[in-house]
């Protein structure tokens, strides 16, 4: 007896005659069912072939459409490429930005990402020396599966950029030794972007960019919107190896006629010009990673941002928006969402660079009066008495300084700048 649900679904297929089908507008389904209804229908046009022949139809017509189905929901596949450079934890030779593989690989994997790493030697690659307690760190440090993948990187040479839907360049300052001069991952940013893929960089990882040439012989970056790290936190945090650099990145990615982006030196900012998405410095790396995802057509998966992640965007909103009073209300509001201790230090770096420029001087106070009461550092209220100096507010000056000394009666600095006042 022939099953009923089976016969009565067969008899639904196809709903048309062929020559219905040939006359709507052509798509591989509806070529399919054009000829697929030539058997279905006898030349008449009016009556179907035996049942045994419908059933064979309709495995023809079912076969490809499943597997066009399951070709459209292959996920995307991303490439990380990290530096081979470095050496003893960045001792002898700088390395990639462990934080920036961490943080990427999570938010990449966490939306379905399928990830595979290279670097330009392939083996085992080594990060500049790290904080291991970060939550990010510690996810990939338990996580076997993420650190095999830096232990046996895949050497450029040997990678098909084809395979690819997105390249996402790892920075870290051993980047700019080894991979602007690779020629195999230029040829795999380069066929990436000529597949209409997505070619992500972050802090020093731009430098992979800047000798990528398109088919037209024009630099991939000509006349594109291009983050990267600036001279200022070059300056600021590159002191070590700044000067065996074969050229500062902000400065080459200026030669290369790209529009060049900028926020303040370690705040938050990507940018992003159709395929390519680029990241400021190591505080850019989360907002690149969304942005690389969304520009593979997947949703997001909602996730708790971390805590300096969270601290370095209420900065930037600070100096860049003007939300101090904002930023004391959400503070007040709840301190275990924020690193205090790293929005101090950005203050503390901010007065630095301030030297007597007095609106950087009243900003970089600012930010760390935003921790006075949860945090304290003698060093830091050494500066703050300085600042308000700076800022003609001795009378401040002197309660900060007779504060700390009554704290650290050792600290001579401290003794040395209330007698100066």
């Amino acid at each position: 007896m022939e099953n009923f649900t089976l016969t009565k679904t067969i008899e639904r297929l196809p709903a048309y005659p062929p020559h219905r089908v040939a006359g709507t507008k052509k798509n591989k389904t509806t070529e399919l069912l054009a000829r697929a209804s030539s058997v279905f229908w006898k030349n008449d046009r009016s009556h179907p072939t035996p049942i045994l022949a419908r059933i064979i139809l309709l495995a023809i017509i079912l076969f490809p459409l499943i597997t066009m189905s399951q070709k459209a929901v292959t996920p995307p596949r991303i490439l990380m490429v990290v530096s081979s450079y470095g050496k003893d934890g960045g001792k002898t030779r700088p390395g990639f930005e462990f934080d920036e593989y961490t943080q990427a690989y999570l938010i990449f994997t966490a939306n379905g990402l399928l990830v595979d790493v290279a670097s330009t030697k392939g083996g085992n690659a080594e990060p500049d020396e790290y904080n291991k307690t970060k939550p990010y760190n510690k996810t990939i440090l338990a996580n076997k599966a993420a650190m095999d993948l830096l232990k046996r990187t895949k050497p450029t040479a040997a990678i098909n950029g084809a395979a690819y839907d997105a390249v996402y360049i790892v920075g870290g300052k051993g980047a700019m030794f080894d991979l602007p001069f690779d020629p195999s991952l230029q040829e795999i940013i380069s066929t990436i972007y000529n597949k209409n893929g997505i070619v992500s960089a972050v802090c020093h990882g731009p430098a992979a960019l800047v000798n990528v040439k398109l088919p037209d012989g024009k630099y991939l970056i000509a006349d594109r919107k291009i983050a990267g790290f600036t001279n200022e936190e070059e300056v600021m945090f590159g002191k070590k190896w700044k000067s065996e650099f074969p050229f500062l990145l902000e400065d080459r990615l200026i030669a290369r006629a790209c529009r060049y982006e900028k926020s303040g030196f370690m705040l938050p900012h990507i940018a992003i010009d159709g395929q390519l998405i680029t990241g400021q410095n190591p505080y850019s790396t989360t907002a690149l990673a969304e942005a690389v995802v969304v520009a593979l057509g997947k949703k997001l998966r909602y996730r708790k941002p971390y805590n300096d992640e969270r601290t370095m965007n209420l900065v930037k909103r600070v100096v860049h928006e003007n939300a101090l009073e904002q930023a004391k209300k959400e503070i007040a509001k709840d301190t275990s969402v924020y690193d205090l201790k790293l929005m101090a230090v950005y203050g503390y770096y901010r007065l630095l660079g301030a030297k007597e420029d007095l609106a950087e001087v009243k900003m970089g106070l600012d930010i760390i009066e935003l921790t006075t009461g949860y945090y304290y550092n003698g060093t830091l209220q050494l500066e703050r008495a300085g600042a308000y100096k700076k800022l003609g507010d001795v009378a401040t000056a002197r309660k900060l300084l007779e504060e700390l000394i009554q704290k650290e009666p050792g600290m001579e600095a401290a003794k040395k700048a209330l007698q100066s006042l």
